[in-house]
């Protein structure tokens, strides 16, 4: 058993000077050949004995004024090698000093026979530096837990993954043990790193099965999307933990902690791989510019905000009515972006004296369009609501970016507005044809983009699942048939700022948002990322379709094609062309939604866009079809 409590110093510098007179004793042995008879031991000593508390006294002093014996053994560090190090060196030089001293100015022999001082300085730092380690490992062995391993994986065998390894098997709290990694290099398979061996990513299953593996680190920086996804997939389906060593940019002054591996989030498993802007012209388009983003406070306003603040904009005008979480987002940027210019505007996009002064006194050159009301149900036991800020306030900001000649608008709009059935979906559609009508006329250009859910972002169903999850549950589910598609806020933000672009106005842009995910499937991973069993630890309630909801979202309607463009990730819609008919709808439902009643807003709304059904919902009635 290790003593607790640490060796007085004084103890330190007694060890370290018998390790001297050891090593030195050893190299007079070494120079006989281990075969000296008593006479000649005798003569050495009669010279010795003249120079043996020289020795002594120089050793001490170099130890003592450089310290060794301060450094805490069992946790002697690199440092404190090269201090004793220095200190060992000294002290022989010294001696070589004394030794010519002695030689010319007193009895003709040197202190030591330089043989012996040679072999001496040798042996004592390796004796010195042997007891040092063997005294560290002896407290690691001793402090280790002696419960069973955990037995892990690493994912990523480059410097990232070496790295981890080295600092899980350096903390002494951890009771881990590495039984390999896996890569998908191919050229590495078979090979050892540090002594662990290197397998590829497709025999992971394998390994689970077989090494009784319990949990599985994702090491590397940037694993290719669908390799990531097959680890996350192998473990989960065999209850096996997963976590991740974070970013190199969050380790804590360079330098990692185990501390800092984390769970697997479910964004982790949904993301792909992000979209490569076209960083040259976005730069050209947005440096010195002055940037208007509505909704700033919101998830895609805010990461807006963040990415655009990239481009060394001249001013970034910050828009939303939320008071709180626009603070909060005016301290991320100056914490940030301390050199940003920014401008933090409380107001609404439904009054339009508000917004004129806002364009009147900034006289933005682009706008992102991002303020919205989003919440499906909400929207359906308001539909006015939908149609004074989804409509009216996108007109308000429409129409004053025409009179103060704003270069681009980019308007953020939503999957729910192709044939839509709830009233949130079909207020964003109407918003796209205000977009798209204006762009006949007048220099601004108007682009729309269109994707899916975003993961994490406010009132989206990750958020509610983890608060459910952290509540013990049930997992509310509306129908287990229901599917979505997801990004990330980072992808959604991307898209937009691709779309401004590469837009030359009237398009309406989509992400290949590749295959869309059952939410049942999301509630269950979620589950087993917690650790929780589905069950046993916590149950799945179905409750139904809510008013307006769908069973599938899709990105383009019937009447729809979708072109390519540049990015292989990115689409452009081949919609129908608005008409004047249609604006003076719109204009009606306008002027007139303050003072009608649910039922005939809505009513108005499905006449500007006829593929609007209900689904769910107490407005299906103004339906002549009902089905979805």
């Amino acid at each position: 058993m290790f003593p607790k409590t640490n060796t007085p110093r004084w103890i330190i510098i007694l060890l370290d000077l018998g390790l001297s007179a050891v090593s030195l004793f050893i190299a007079y042995v070494i120079r006989f050949d281990l075969k000296a008879d008593k006479q000649l031991w005798v003569t050495e000593w009669e010279i010795l004995s003249k120079s043996i508390l020289v020795f002594f006294v120089v050793r001490f002093a170099t130890f003592y004024l450089l310290k060794i014996h301060k450094g805490i053994v069992r946790h002697t560090s690199t440092v404190d090698f090269r201090r004793l190090f220095v200190a060992v060196s000294i002290s022989s030089a010294i001696f070589l000093v004394l030794g010519f001293l002695r030689y010319y100015f007193y009895d003709g022999y040197f202190l030591f026979p330089s043989s012996v001082l040679i072999m001496e300085y040798l042996i004592c730092f390796f004796l010195m530096t042997v007891a040092r380690f063997a005294v560290k490992l002896w407290y690691l062995e001793s402090v280790k837990n002696k419960e069973e391993h955990v037995r892990i994986v690493l994912y990523g065998a480059g410097i990232s993954g070496l790295i981890a390894k080295r600092t899980i098997e350096r903390d002494i709290r951890l009771n881990y043990k590495i039984i390999g990694f896996i890569d998908d290099n191919k050229k590495i398979v078979g090979t050892r790193l540090e002594g662990i061996p290197i397998y590829h990513t497709s025999n992971l299953e394998k390994l689970l099965r077989e090494e009784k593996i319990t949990q599985v680190i994702i090491a590397i920086q940037d694993p290719e999307e669908e390799n990531r996804a097959s680890v996350v997939k192998a473990c989960l389906e065999a209850d096996v933990e997963i976590r991740k060593v974070p970013s190199v940019k969050s380790w804590i002054n360079g330098e990692f902690s185990t501390k800092q591996i984390s769970k697997v989030r479910i964004e982790d498993l949904l993301g792909r791989k992000p979209i490569v802007l076209n960083q040259d012209k976005l730069a050209a388009e947005l440096i010195g510019q002055v940037v208007l983003v509505t909704g700033a406070a919101g998830s895609i306003g805010g990461g807006l905000v963040l990415q655009i603040a990239e481009y060394k904009p001249k001013l970034l005008v910050l828009l939303d009515q939320a008071e709180s979480p626009l603070y909060e987002l005016q301290f991320e940027m100056r914490q940030l972006f301390p050199d940003c210019p920014i401008e933090v505007v409380i107001g609404d996009i439904r009054n339009h004296e508000r917004m004129e002064k806002l364009f009147e006194t900034f006289r933005p050159s682009w706008v992102f369009h991002a303020a919205a009301y989003k919440h499906v149900p909400m929207m359906e036991d308001n539909p006015s609501e939908a149609v004074l800020t989804n409509i009216k306030g996108t007109k308000h900001l429409v129409d004053l970016a025409q009179q103060y000649s704003v270069f681009k608008f980019v308007m953020i709009s939503t999957d729910k507005a192709v044939n839509p059935t709830n009233v949130m979906g079909a207020s964003k559609r109407i918003a796209e044809i205000i977009a798209q009508y204006s762009n006949q006329s007048g220099k601004t250009q108007f682009i729309t983009t269109r994707f899916g859910n975003v993961l994490g972002s406010n009132g989206s169903v990750i958020p509610l699942f983890k608060r459910q999850i952290e509540q013990g549950g049930p997992i509310t589910v509306t129908d287990e048939r229901v599917t979505r598609f997801f990004m990330t806020i980072p992808e959604a933000c991307q898209l937009v700022l691709e779309a401004g672009v590469m837009g030359n106005g009237g398009e309406i842009f989509v992400f290949d948002m590749g295959e869309s995910v059952k939410i049942i499937d999301l509630a269950k991973n979620m589950i087993r990322l917690s650790g929780l069993e589905l069950g046993k630890d916590i149950e799945i309630q179905f409750t139904g379709l809510r008013p307006g909801e769908k069973l599938y979202e899709e990105l383009l309607n019937a009447a729809e094609n979708a072109l390519p463009t540049h990015h292989p990730k990115i689409l452009k819609a081949k919609v129908r062309e608005s008409d004047a008919e249609q604006l003076a709808q719109i204009d009606t439902l306008i002027q007139a939604v303050s003072a009608t009643p649910n039922m005939e807003v809505v009513q108005a709304m499905k006449h500007i866009v006829p593929e609007f059904i209900s689904n769910n919902s107490e407005f299906s009635v103004l339906d002549k079809n009902n089905s979805i």
